[in-house]
């Protein structure tokens, strides 16, 4: 007799409330041009397929526990210590080690609309999000950050979903108003932005996220990490799992790292896509927000100039109908008349924008 078992009933009461993040979608087969999911639309640095390969021979050994020669990379190139260095399998990870380490009540702070996992990270270990709502002009309210008294504030700067980039000043305005850390998450940073990682040694509330998948090119191979006070980082490393970053990603990250001319060739070629972009949209007469990432989020206008979450969704429906996929976020009231597009290749941009007429010419 087969013996049933009520796996919700015996959930604890904040995982049976949790909603789990809903990631952008992942085609399956050929012919997509896939601009929803931020990803670099070129290859990882020609050294890293040369990394790599050694350390497939050693899978069986354990990966270094630590990723020390990642550490002292990344500190060296910032003017820091590796003690201000933890590497996590991928940025997201070190968002949820944070939650673990620092938070309790009131919860989590962060602005709205941002990356929607940090609700879900802080759902993930019982605590409650305290919301700062942007208006369109995407003013930071740093008043209204420091009043929910949040134990830790994620601040995306980029924004994601707009793009929009906050001055350092802003930035420095916020560390000292609040009584927390600050986690300024800088997944974006490296097309525009203005990283935070100079405050570092003035402020000790102060944690700056930083990823490989974008820039770097290695979405697929999960790696992060974040710059903090040894304090911090040292806490942080208490509820980190042990080896959690396996011999191949270190190796492949080590080796993006350090191709500093291909690195900084892929940028520029990214920003000057997304620039000639922006422009093709503003000639369409459509807003579009002044971009710091390597995405734009704008708002479709149609044949007779009409705007509006029916508009941003008619015209979503017509580019995955063409295999183009972009994001679409409906549920709040100030991303819901846009989509936002991820930078491709020069040619993908023009299928998009290609895709973009075809449907005006038709609504």
């Amino acid at each position: 007799m087969k013996k049933t078992f009520d796996a919700v009933a015996h959930a604890l009461p904040h995982i049976q409330a949790l909603h789990a993040y809903v990631p952008g979608e992942q085609p399956q087969g050929a012919g997509w041009v896939k601009l929803n999911t931020n990803e670099n639309p070129y290859p990882p640095a020609p050294g890293v397929a040369a990394a790599i390969a050694p350390e497939v021979d050693q899978l069986r050994l354990y990966p270094e526990p630590v990723s020390a020669s990642l550490r002292s990379a990344i500190a060296q190139r910032f003017g820091l210590g590796a003690g201000n260095v933890i590497i996590g399998n991928g940025s997201d990870n070190l968002l949820d080690l944070i939650v673990r380490c620092f938070v309790s009540d009131p919860g989590v702070g962060h602005t709205v609309p941002s990356y929607s996992l940090y609700p879900v990270v802080a759902g993930m270990s019982g605590q409650q999000v305290v919301e700062v709502n942007f208006e369109r002009e995407m003013q930071l309210d740093v008043r209204a950050m420091a009043d929910t008294a949040a134990k830790v504030f994620f601040l995306t700067n980029p924004n994601a979903p707009t793009g929009v980039a906050f001055s350092l000043g802003e930035i420095e305005q916020a560390l000292q108003a609040i009584d927390g850390l600050l986690v300024v998450d800088e997944a974006y940073v490296d097309f525009g932005g203005e990283s935070a990682i100079p405050l570092l040694q003035a402020y000790e509330n102060l944690i700056v996220v930083r990823t490989f998948s974008k820039s770097y090119a290695l979405a697929g191979m999960r790696v992060g990490f974040a710059l903090a006070s040894e304090a911090v980082v040292a806490l942080l490393d208490r509820v980190r799992d042990a080896y959690n970053l396996d011999r191949v990603a270190q190796a492949a990250a080590l080796a993006a790292f350090e191709d500093v001319a291909y690195f900084d060739q892929q940028c520029q070629k990214i920003i000057a896509t997304r620039e000639n972009t922006r422009a093709a949209l503003e000639e369409r007469g459509w807003f579009t927000y002044p971009s710091a990432a390597n995405f734009l989020f704008t708002e479709p206008r149609d044949a007779v100039g009409q705007a509006g979450p029916a508009v941003a969704a008619s015209l979503f429906d017509h580019l995955k109908e063409g295999r183009v996929l972009v994001r679409y976020f409906p549920k709040h009231p100030l991303t819901c008349a846009f989509i936002r597009v991820s930078i491709g290749t020069d040619k993908e941009m023009q299928v998009f924008l290609t895709a973009v007429d075809a449907w005006l010419n038709n609504a």
